[in-house]
């Protein structure tokens, strides 16, 4: 007879509270305020510490070392946008998004929700002087508490207006690293970018010619797709 490990006790549960959406974004917000208390406190320095410490992988003689906020920024993040692409483009091919006269209005919002800030950003410091160049800074858009507030909030907001939110976040988001790729970054690598865009080729083929091994896309995707824009200096969740 299988025995219970004591591990079990907690495993089910946890498991339970994890795929409540509510929960994911509890756990958000508890995480920032938890950042905020530790980031202002007399231990602070232990923050920053955390954040600046050095994760790599090795592969013979070949390192990839980045620090803690670099592994989360262009790895975890990057996950996080493919899941909610993933939602997005099941939204465009057959759901509320594959008209383009209902696509258009979230798209034109984050358009409008990328200039008029930085617009605003350049009237305020002025069109001249050091601090022009922040004028980027603005444009983003916070998918992630963007996505957990509308989850905690739950059926209070109708479907249409989480699609319309999470569609104009990731368009914003897109649009911003677009930006700081080409406005604020001076080390692109045009060779690695261009792997980036075979690789990119590859994955498209791959499911033009329907190919639906989870390996095939976790290799090419991750290997090489995600790998190639790293070293290449653009932010990988593009």
């Amino acid at each position: 007879m299988w025995r219970k490990e004591p591990i079990d006790v907690l495993r089910e549960p946890l498991r339970r509270f994890l795929q409540a959406e509510v929960n994911a974004g509890l756990l958000l917000l508890a995480a920032a305020g938890v950042a905020m208390i530790w980031a202002n406190s007399p231990w602070n320095a232990s923050y920053f510490a955390l954040w600046e410490h050095e994760l790599a992988l090795r592969f013979d003689d070949h390192v990839l070392a980045h620090d803690l906020r670099a592994w989360i920024n262009d790895g975890l993040m990057a996950m996080f946008f493919f899941v909610v692409g993933l939602e997005l483009k099941r939204e465009l091919i057959g759901g509320r998004l594959s008209m383009l006269s209902t696509a258009a209005l979230p798209i034109a919002a984050a358009i409008g929700g990328m200039v008029f800030p930085a617009l605003i950003y350049l009237t305020v410091v002025g069109w001249e002087g050091p601090a022009t160049s922040g004028w980027g800074i603005p444009m983003a858009t916070d998918i992630a508490f963007a996505v957990g507030v509308l989850v905690l909030l739950g059926d209070s907001v109708s479907t249409g207006l989480k699609l319309f939110l999470t569609t104009l976040a990731i368009v914003d988001d897109l649009g911003a690293v677009l930006v700081i790729a080409f406005f604020y970054t001076s080390d692109i690598s045009l060779a690695n970018l261009m792997i980036g865009f075979g690789f990119l080729a590859v994955l498209m083929g791959g499911n033009w010619l329907g190919v639906r091994t989870p390996v095939f896309y976790g290799l090419v995707g991750i290997g090489g797709l995600w790998l190639a824009f790293l070293l290449s200096g653009v932010h990988a969740t593009v």
